[in-house]
């Protein structure tokens, strides 16, 4: 982990994050845990949180997985509970639960755009509405991961494009209505990041050549990247930010409508 920030940065406190275990939400887990954080991973499958969960302790804090499928409300509240009740608080969510695919309007079905919404917006709904009642105790911090898509018309993106901007109105209406409690809201659109399930399954050797030369830093996205965007969001250094949706892509989204996806 590459970062700018003091060890101590999140020092004892607690994060929770949904799809904790893989890509960019599993970079974020270990960034915490490396600046002192204690962690709750959550994702539908007990198998994908095991291996973080074991490197996070690793790094010498408390770590606890906890499988819930973020569509359920029910589970969702039981979940929550259960980290709040282990790690004895909640300071930060990440809300990073998120499922996609390529599929153009014409051919989508409604099962797969109600599919994509109920993950990811319902989802971030469903996890930060449970968590608020630990937030509220001490003030806290939560984090929407978006996209950039929704700023784009990108195409095959229909569904991903309308759940990540409902993400976008939510954390500024969480903002507002939390910000009193002494929680920000505030949410990160990461473009392309190297590595991750995403890129692999969303983008081509023609698009990704694409991304590179339209970047106007010239590269991929790392998940370092946006582990550094998390701590600063996460951290007092943001102590005046909220209800912000922050781009982390290079500038790449001022550039194109139709690098991801293109044939």
């Amino acid at each position: 982990m590459s970062s700018m920030f003091q060890p101590s940065l999140l020092e004892n406190k607690v994060a929770l994050i949904t799809g904790g275990g893989t890509g960019i939400c599993r970079g974020i887990a270990l960034a915490f845990a490396d600046h002192g954080c204690h962690v709750a991973i959550t994702s539908r499958k007990i198998e994908h949180l095991e291996p973080t969960r074991d490197e996070l302790r690793a790094r010498g804090v408390r770590a606890v997985a906890r499988a819930a499928d973020v569509r359920d409300a029910a589970a969702v509240t039981e979940m929550v509970a259960a980290v709040a009740s282990e790690l004895g608080r909640i300071d930060v969510l990440i809300n990073g639960a998120a499922g996609n695919f390529i599929c153009l309007a014409e051919n989508l079905s409604p099962n797969g755009f109600g599919t994509v919404v109920d993950i990811d917006l319902k989802g971030t709904f469903n996890v930060s509405r449970a968590a608020l009642q630990y937030l509220r105790v001490q003030g806290g911090s939560v984090i929407n991961i978006s996209a950039t898509l929704p700023y784009l018309g990108t195409m095959g993106q229909a569904h991903a494009s309308a759940a990540k901007a409902g993400v976008d109105s939510l954390t500024r209406t969480l903002a507002v209505e939390w910000g009193p409690h002494r929680i920000r809201v505030n949410g990160i659109a990461p473009g392309p990041i190297e590595g991750t399930e995403g890129v692999k399954r969303l983008t081509n050797e023609k698009s990704r050549e694409s991304a590179l030369q339209n970047c106007p830093l010239g590269r991929m996205g790392t998940t370092d990247d946006i582990a550094n965007a998390a701590l600063f969001l996460a951290s007092d250094a943001a102590s005046y930010v909220n209800g912000v949706t922050l781009v982390v892509d290079g500038g790449l989204w001022l550039r194109s409508a139709r690098i991801l996806g293109e044939d």
